[in-house]
């Protein structure tokens, strides 16, 4: 579009002028309205994109801005002068640029009454985001100027509709200059982190006093009236705008310098420590602010504002949700999230004094829960009992459970823990009572209360002292599991008998209520000597109770309850561990120590008793009758949590466990006796066997039950081998040679999925390590793998091999047995390496020969791919110089059968869906080209001798440049773009690292 006038802020107009502006101004607003009515929206948009685009359109802007009765062209025409001003900024003069924010500012002050709030929106966020683009340029007289103006329209000596316009500008100016919320400028990181350090250090808190006195100035009018008042609307703005301050990422010192985390408070806890449901916001803007925050008495009246308006409506029950009242309370629960260096080194003093003020307010919006909660039920809005909860959160957050326990003692007869159990057990209370697939307010307040209790105990749970509860807070977790472990079971047990009911109890995945049962964890392990005896009667009664009623009652209620106590058990007993060994948790090391008898430590009762109750399913009967596919789910899973903590520790790790910087003698006593009482010198033999056995059972008797053949796999039996101390008695095991027996010749193994195949071969080979001697070991190796390998050697030589390779169940057998061997070859260790690289000798020619025979089952040429990848990778360190030629020598040979049959290569003539589908196998098959040419190219060369150094070299580099050759027409333009490739378009370690 041509002909808009540029220019800067300044000059007179003359006629011609005048003219072309208006021109402009009626172009602008018919496109406008053309693509609001939808006529022609391509060319509007481009009538607006040239105006966005032309050089110098401030006049032009300036007067759509001034002139328009459109208010969408004048939201178009605020954009412009913003994108333009940001691209031609370094071009601009100082005067103009000075000139287009206060164009801005006053422009949204004289129009401070209008009611298009979205384009006064638009021109705030523009004079903000110019501002900080001059930030570095303008000198301090220079932002004085601006901001003495917006400081006398935020504390009203304008009107209201200024001073909300006022404060407007300076929420949109503190957005601008955050790091999370800011505006692309493309500039270095470095400018905005400038910005927002010059910010923070000398602006910030004069924004937060200049809005607080805002506050002030309208809220003794809102008070007395009886009726909304304009002076509502400011004091809304003004107390977002305090929220949204101390939201603010308080990074800097008052000498400029980065102060990172500040951990002043005893109880700070990082928010990675466990999974949150809620979020929580710490505050910590350092001693600067404690003259505003803490010692002005600015909580006092923010308190007493909430609590007088509460009053004053409180026959109103829509206020609670009225914006001023949801701003207040938000504003009061981010002062519980504050902490750090603004509080004196006083011992805490100033800390406890300020969260006790803030929770003398709060308690009027949770206690009493029972009549908070049927008022709930009755009608009343839950946002006043929701932030409650919150505030108790935030609180639980920044401080340690004995202080937050102390906190309620000076105004009631009991402590906070015992309130804020109370209040957890009214709403599962209501859950229970409402039995609801809805998300009711119930289900929220009960996320809130345990991030809380999460919060408290998850310190004092990893704690290697003996850190407890005061007996009242033991008591309030006590009683509050019992309640929680009720529910469970009530929902538990509904479930079974309500063909309708949709809960994660219906899920497959054992996996679906960790997060909760992690908290729900925590809270019985506070209260660790009520809540185990408790697991194992309930466990127990359910366990008698199928035995009595078999044949006569229905289980089904039954075995739910007994799905849901498993889960919580596994919790409560051992951590998850993952990719770690997880010690005991510390609050069983340090309790039952008045237990002499081994056999009678709790947990070792509620242990055996699991491990009982899971020995029912070797009885066929019982299995069909009571151990549905579920059931055994969470017995295994439960088996695999459990025996990664407590079957067979190592000496190294029992000592750990044993908690040595305790110093009771007693409880060091009881935490050796709970783990020797499973160890290899005691009952850890026997339970192993059975725990193997239970492996086979659902292995062979659950056909097609991915779930439960994945966690007997890769958490039970993969976890087992990973510590040698248990391998060596692995293998001396009946049960184990069972299974590696019916690994070998069970058909119904052979039905498991790959993952579940490529698991199983690696932990069976990887208990070889157990056997007396490599011999042993690599005897065992081919004792288990020989019978794949031979059935592979012998189809490769059958005559009519290309017919009956293609007939299903052989392909089907052929990838179930590549699968396996990828699996072994890749548990490769100096026991077993000569016997797995015999294996891979005996298998080269068969893989050459499948691989031609099925060079049109893309899915079987990548599982022989990624066969001699995982081969490769595992023998090429290992090899001397005449094994390194053989190896060399068949990688050639593959990669020329692979490229003569044109495998993996597309035909310009497939469909636009195959050719799609292709191209995913080409890249799997390119990921595995290159990484065997990277597995290759790391064998190194020092071990040979010097005749064979450069012979083994060119042999080497022969293959990897024949290999790129092959690679290379796999590669096209769309191929660079692959994300999980590559991404910058080079073959580097990217491309087969994923």
């Amino acid at each position: 579009m041509q002909g808009f006038a540029g220019g800067g802020g300044g000059g007179g107009v003359g006629p011609t002028d005048l003219a072309q502006l208006q021109s402009t101004m009626h172009a602008i607003e018919l496109a406008c309205s053309s693509i609001q009515m939808h006529i022609n929206p391509a060319a509007a948009e481009a009538t607006i994109l040239s105006l966005f685009q032309s050089p110098h359109p401030y006049k032009a802007c300036q007067f759509i801005l001034e002139n328009s009765q459109v208010a969408d062209a004048r939201f178009q025409a605020a954009a412009a002068i913003r994108d333009a001003a940001i691209r031609e900024w370094s071009f601009l003069q100082a005067d103009d640029k000075r000139n287009l924010i206060s164009f801005c500012l006053c422009y949204m002050m004289q129009h401070a009454s209008s009611h298009e709030g979205y384009v006064q929106s638009k021109i705030s966020s523009v004079a903000a985001q110019l501002m900080k683009r001059g930030w570095l340029e303008f000198a301090p007289a220079e932002k004085e100027v601006f901001f003495y103006q917006v400081n006398q329209a935020v504390l009203g000596a304008h009107g209201l509709d200024v001073q909300f316009s006022g404060i407007s500008f300076v929420e949109s100016l503190v957005s601008e200059f955050s790091p999370t919320t800011s505006s692309a400028m493309g500039l270095p990181r470095e400018f905005h982190e400038q910005c927002q350090m010059s910010l923070e250090l000398d602006y910030l808190k004069t924004f937060y006093c200049w809005t607080k006195d805002a506050a002030l100035s309208v809220t003794n009018r809102i008070i007395e009236s009886n009726s909304e008042v304009p002076e509502v609307k400011v004091c809304n703005a003004a107390l977002r705008l305090m929220l949204q301050i101390l939201n603010w990422d308080f990074r800097y010192n008052s000498r400029g310098t980065k102060t990172g985390i500040n951990v002043f408070t005893a109880g700070l806890r990082s928010g990675s420590v466990s999974p949150r449901r809620s979020e929580c916001i710490l505050v910590q803007p350092g001693p600067a602010w404690r003259d505003v925050l803490i010692s002005s008495g600015h909580i006092g009246w923010l308190l007493s504002l909430y609590s007088a308006l509460r009053k004053k409506f409180l026959c109103e029950g829509y206020w609670l949700d009225c914006p001023i009242a949801v701003s207040t309370r938000k504003l009061i629960v981010q002062f519980c999230s504050l902490t750090g260096t603004v509080f004196s080194s006083d011992n805490g003093q100033m800390q406890e004094h300020h969260f006790l003020q803030l929770l003398s307010g709060i308690l009027e919006w949770i206690d009493p829960p029972d009549v908070i909660s049927k008022a709930i039920e009755g009608g009343k809005s839950e946002s006043e009992m929701l932030d409650g909860c919150r505030a108790l959160l935030s609180i639980a957050t920044v401080t340690t459970p004995l202080v937050f326990d102390q906190l309620l003692k000076s105004m009631r007869p009991f402590g906070t823990l015992t309130l804020l159990s109370t209040l957890m057990c009214e709403v599962v209370k209501v859950l229970m009572t409402n039995d609801t697939e809805e998300e009711t307010w119930s289900w929220e307040a009960r996320d809130i209360l345990l991030d809380a209790w999460t919060m408290l105990l998850v310190a004092m749970d990893s704690s290697s002292g003996n850190s407890l509860l005061p007996p009242e807070g033991i008591n309030a977790a006590a009683n509050l599991f019992s309640l929680i472990i009720e529910s469970e079971l009530k929902v538990a047990s509904a479930s079974a008998t309500n063909e309708d009911y949709d809960t994660e109890y219906l899920q497959a995945s054992v996996s679906a209520m960790d997060e909760r049962l992690a908290s729900y964890a925590l809270i019985a392990r506070a209260a660790v000597e009520y809540t185990i005896p408790l697991l194992t009667r309930l466990f127990s009664e359910r366990f008698a109770r199928l035995h009595q009623g078999r044949g006569i009652i229905d289980p089904t209620e039954t075995l739910e309850e007994l799905y849901s106590l498993l889960l919580i058990a596994g919790h409560v007993l051992a951590d998850e561990g993952e990719g770690e060994t997880p010690l005991v948790p510390n609050a069983i090391q340090t309790h039952f120590v008045d237990t002499l008898e081994p056999d009678k430590h709790p947990v070792i009762v509620l242990s055996g008793l699991i491990i009982k109750f899971a020995e029912q399913s070797f009885d066929a009967e019982m299995r069909a009758s009571m151990f549905s596919p579920r059931l055994m789910e969470a017995v295994i899973w439960f088996l695999a949590r459990w025996s990664h903590t407590y079957l067979m520790p190592h000496e190294e790790l029992r000592e750990n466990n044993c908690n040595p910087g305790s110093d009771q003698h007693r409880s060091l006593h009881s935490g050796k006796a709970l783990l020797d009482f499973f160890s290899e010198h005691n009952q850890g033999k026997p339970v192993l066997d059975i725990v193997v056995r239970i492996s086979l059972t659902s292995l062979i008797s659950y056909p097609g039950e991915k779930d439960l053949q994945a966690l007997t796999c890769y958490q039970l039996l993969h976890a087992l081998v990973r510590r040698k101390n248990i391998c060596f008695h692995l293998v001396s095991l009946d049960s184990w040679r069972e299974l590696a027996n019916a690994f070998a010749n069970e058909k119904a193994l052979f039905l498991l999925n790959s993952t579940s195949q490529r698991s199983l071969a690696q932990t069976l080979v990887l208990s070889a390590y157990g056997m007396r001697d490599s011999g042993a070991s690599n005897q065992y190796v081919r004792s288990l793998l020989g019978p794949m390998t031979t059935y592979l050697v012998e189809l490769s030589k059958k005559n009519n091999l290309k017919s009956a390779a293609q007939q299903p169940d052989v392909i089907l057998l052929v990838t179930c047995l590549l699968e396996r061997l990828r699996g072994a070859v890749g548990a490769t260790e100096p026991r077993t390496q000569q016997a797995l690289y015999d294996i891979g000798i005996t298998v080269m020619n068969p893989v050459l020969i499948l691989l031609e025979v099925y060079k049109h089952e893309s899915a079987v040429v990548y599982l022989l791919l990624k066969f001699v990848v995982d081969w490769v990778d595992g023998q090429i360190s290992y090899l001397e110089a005449q094994e390194t030629a053989v190896v060399i020598d068949f990688c050639m040979r593959l990669l020329q059968l692979y490229s003569s049959h044109n495998i993996g290569k597309i035909s310009i003539s497939l469909s636009s869906s195959l050719l799609s589908e292709a191209k995913t196998e080409k890249y799997k098959d390119l990921r595995a080209l290159l990484q065997l040419l990277s597995n290759l190219c790391s064998k190194d060369l020092v071990d040979f001798s010097s005749d064979t150094v450069e012979e083994e070299s060119t042999n080497i580099s022969q293959v990897v440049y024949f290999g790129l050759h092959i690679v290379t027409p796999l590669i096209s333009l769309d191929l660079l773009k692959y994300p999980k490739l590559c991404h910058d378009g080079c073959l580097c370690s990217c491309a087969w690292n994923s």
